[in-house]
């Protein structure tokens, strides 16, 4: 058998579980969020067509009809439109048979280097339901932790793809703005979430490892971060202020207390089993549940 170009970690959202993954960047390009462990040293690389042409070769005789095609990397929508384009025809020419959409992690200011015409002509090409690492929506928090964007810009490009069609999921990571703050970063973020469409919220709660940043600010005593309980009493603050129609997803191992829903439908269906979670669930041993989290 033909082994597929993989370098280096590969990382795909819960719900891209069935897609088929396609390499064609490794790393990332901004790789300065203080929180992330995920790519270690790696520096970002684009995959050759080459090799992005060889492995769909191979993917055509395993899975010919796929219908989801995951494009692996931390943000393959850095890539130029024309080299999106490339990719995503070489895709049609060869898994045609199943007329896959195509998804990807991006970034807020990949999606701001687009124009109105490239979003629209992505989405054209099959580009949807893209995975967007928000985090956040504190200013305070988004600039502490180096993102490289504000509140404002989410809410600028995330309506910018509402313009062109393509559907997108946001990551919420509990536990971001450290002891003492995470209500308000709730309160904040669910004022920003709620003036965009996110198809899905998905939840991670902040786990460190000791190639972050974050991890030695916390050895210096510079960064304290959030108990479990108020990891919890956050999502129940997010999801009391959240006004929009989207699903809300905690199924990563990050979550100790995993969960799902709609909303509206599921508000308070999902806040009464968070408090009857936080009640049975000893800080002790939720900590001591962090503690055993080997990798993400």
């Amino acid at each position: 058998m033909e082994l597929l170009h993989f370098n280096g970690p590969v990382w795909r959202p819960p719900f891209e579980a069935t897609s088929q993954l396609l390499q064609v960047t490794a790393g990332c390009s901004h790789h300065r969020c203080k929180f992330c462990s995920l790519y270690g040293t790696q520096k970002f690389r684009m995959s050759p067509m080459e090799e992005i042409e060889e492995d769909l070769k191979v993917i055509q005789v395993y899975q010919p009809r796929a219908h989801r095609v995951f494009l692996t990397g931390a943000n393959p929508m850095v890539l130029t439109f024309n080299r999106l384009a490339d990719i995503a025809l070489l895709i049609r020419k060869y898994l045609r048979d199943g007329q896959p959409t195509i998804g990807c992690f991006a970034r807020i200011t990949d999606i701001s280097r687009k124009t109105e015409e490239e979003l629209r002509n992505l989405r054209q090409l099959g580009f949807d339901y893209i995975s967007i690492g928000t985090e956040s929506g504190d200013d305070d928090v988004l600039v502490r932790m180096n993102k490289g964007y504000l509140s404002a810009d989410i809410v600028e490009q995330c309506h910018r793809l509402d313009d062109a069609g393509i559907h997108y999921n946001l990551t919420y990571l509990t536990g971001l703005a450290g002891q003492g703050l995470g209500n308000r970063n709730a309160i904040r973020t669910a004022h920003v979430f709620s003036q965009i469409h996110p198809a899905s919220v998905n939840f991670v709660s902040l786990t460190l490892f000791q190639d972050s940043i974050l991890y030695d600010e916390v050895k210096r005593g510079e960064y304290t971060p959030a108990t479990e309980h108020e990891r919890i009493d956050e999502l129940v603050t997010l999801i009391q202020n959240l006004n929009c129609k989207t699903q809300l997803i905690g199924n990563t191992v990050s979550n100790p207390v995993t969960f799902t829903g709609g909303l509206p439908a599921d508000r308070d269906l999902l806040i009464h089993d968070l408090q009857a979670a936080k009640a049975a669930l000893s800080e002790d041993n939720l900590e001591q549940y962090r503690m055993n989290i080997k990798s993400l």
